[in-house]
């Protein structure tokens, strides 16, 4: 998985655990709209001081975007 998926994944995952919408995210942390909906498809590299904004706004640290997925069991039937 590139970097940029895993920053995607985790992005979109601790946004919505958090209850923010792209919009609401992107005016607290003083960012474009677009650019959160970019770094969530894994469009674009994030910047180190984007992440620290994003990370302050949703209470994460910079590090929890970074985590790798873990890959989920398989449901038995």
């Amino acid at each position: 998985m590139d970097w940029r998926q895993v920053v995607a994944a985790n992005l979109r995952r601790i946004r919505r655990e958090r209850g923010f919408s792209q919009e609401t995210l992107a005016y607290e942390a003083d960012v474009n709209r677009t650019y959160i909906s970019k770094l969530e498809k894994g469009a674009t590299w994030v910047g180190l001081e984007v992440l620290v904004k994003i990370s302050k706004v949703l209470h994460a640290e910079p590090a929890d975007f970074l985590e790798r997925p873990t890959r989920r069991a398989a449901k038995k039937a």
